[in-house]
């Protein structure tokens, strides 16, 4: 669990420091401008490292599960080889889709409106100011996206299922109340995480909604990575 916190920990700081020194930069500097090259350079790196963030976040709650189901078993279980090769995945499965839509959205051909309305390169924002941005377009960034996000949290609720199906089982209540409570903080940080994400890059786009996700991308690229700590068991 502690090889898998870590790695989370660090994958999370990466992801700050991807979007919070420039926004700082643009916020003290009168020339808020930032060249395609660069831009696409940040989108891949938040993406590939946020993708990664969800992917270790699931292979978290496997860990858990593992650890209340078969607590004699465990350390043969989750060695730190296996805890090695889900981190591995899940950087090189962030990578390969971020690569994707980074690929999709800088082959679009671009208006002359070049006015990104968000405080870094995010998919949207970017992808709107394009003249080609078709539906064909969109279904693929979000079939990508629900890739990342549904289906990791389809696979955290899977092991939360197993969780409370092995912990109700369970004779003594002293038992059932440790095992949970090793849960709750992982699970809070889950919600908040996926619950704003999802808000931003799941629901149904409208012109002056860049507002708001701005707001809303503000907690899960600062606010949740200071709650990482705090999901040690």
């Amino acid at each position: 669990m502690y090889f898998l916190l870590s790695g989370l920990s660090f994958s999370e700081t990466c992801t700050t420091m991807v979007v919070i020194p420039r926004m700082l930069v643009d916020l003290l500097s009168d020339s808020k401008t930032i060249s395609p090259p660069e831009c696409a350079t940040q989108m891949f790196f938040f993406l590939s490292l946020a993708g990664n963030n969800c992917f270790i976040m699931a292979a978290m709650s496997y860990d858990r599960y593992t650890a209340i189901h078969n607590p004699l078993h465990y350390p043969i279980l989750m060695t730190h080889k296996i805890c090695l090769q889900l981190l591995m995945a899940s950087y090189v499965t962030g990578i390969v889709v971020s690569l994707c839509i980074v690929l999709i959205v800088f082959n679009l051909s671009f208006c002359d409106s070049s006015i990104i309305q968000h405080f870094f390169c995010d998919i949207t924002p970017v992808a709107s100011l394009a003249c080609d941005y078709t539906l064909f377009q969109k279904m693929i960034l979000l079939a990508l996206t629900s890739f990342v996000l549904v289906g990791t949290f389809i696979l955290i609720m899977i092991s939360y299922a197993f969780i409370v199906f092995t912990v109700v089982k369970m004779p003594s209540a002293r038992g059932r109340y440790k095992a949970f409570s090793t849960c709750s903080s992982h699970l809070t940080v889950v919600c908040i995480h996926y619950g704003f994400s999802g808000f931003v890059h799941l629901r149904p786009k409208e012109n002056d909604s860049f507002h708001e996700d701005m707001l809303m991308s503000v907690t899960y690229t600062v606010v949740t990575p200071l709650l990482n700590p705090s999901s040690t068991p």
